[in-house]
């Protein structure tokens, strides 16, 4: 598997709370996430979750091939949730969080799985591509964009809004990440392709998939073929200009764009 990775954070001299990395048989992407007033109950910070959660995840796929995707992506929260769970609040609504997507080759299958708001898309040779997203949580936090409206951001109100909003994290109802709690990993959506099948794989962070989803600057057909023919960095540098053409605040953005899904 060929893999051509790109990732930006959303302003020059910021901390890209991203995170992506692959070896020959896997792919995976973390977006993390946190509001103000985290660095109180987790003194690591979100980039380091995304970080130390990526990284476990890679290092579990190639120990244990073997293993259901969702229980990977289950021992690594845990496994991270260890590493500081007696120096943070882990359980702190506020407390770092991500979306993650993972892709894996299990012999003439392609294995995959989406946790939250990430993007997964599968290049079908024969169909129209396979779009892979968890839209809980974009629902959910419609609800609560009338509220922000008007207050500071920084503020204590904005951040009492947004801790109503964390607080539905992971719960019935609500949505599910990636955070302190390794049973989130149920709520996944997984599946499994053939290899012979696909052209290709794309993981995109939601700063990036916006190229798409937001900004509508091509359609995800077209995604793809500006990702075969220019590569990730070229679409994280349109999805730029449209923020600003936009006015748009800027997010961190992440691709992992897969290849030669037969090559192992």
């Amino acid at each position: 598997m060929r893999v051509a990775m790109a990732s930006a954070a959303a302003h020059h001299g910021r901390v890209n709370e991203d995170f992506t990395a692959a070896t020959a048989t896997a792919a995976v992407l973390v977006d993390g996430a946190g509001i103000p007033g985290a660095e109180a109950v987790c003194r690591h910070g979100v980039a380091w979750y995304a970080v130390r959660l990526g990284g476990s995840l890679l290092g579990l796929l190639s120990l244990h091939p073997d293993r259901s995707l969702t229980a990977v992506l289950a021992a690594a929260v845990e496994q991270v949730t260890g590493e500081h769970r007696d120096t943070c609040d882990v359980a702190d609504p506020i407390s770092p969080s991500a979306a993650v997507a993972v892709l894996r080759l299990s012999g003439d299958r392609l294995d995959h799985l989406v946790l939250g708001d990430a993007v997964l898309v599968l290049d079908r040779a024969a169909d129209t591509p396979l779009v892979v997203t968890d839209p809980r949580e974009v629902v959910i936090a419609r609800t609560y964009e009338s509220r922000l409206v008007g207050k500071a951001e920084g503020s204590e109100e904005y951040r009492r809004i947004l801790r109503e909003l964390r607080a539905r994290r992971n719960r019935p109802g609500g949505f599910w990440v990636a955070k302190d709690d390794p049973r989130a990993a149920d709520e996944a959506l997984t599946g499994s392709c053939a290899t012979a099948d696909l052209s290709g794989a794309a993981l995109l962070s939601n700063g990036a998939s916006r190229f798409v989803d937001r900004f509508g600057l091509t359609d995800w057909p077209g995604a793809l073929a500006v990702l075969a023919a220019d590569g990730p960095a070229a679409v994280i540098d349109r999805v730029r200009q449209a923020e600003g053409r936009h006015a748009t605040t800027a997010d961190d953005a992440t691709i992992a764009y897969c290849t030669a899904l037969d090559e192992v």
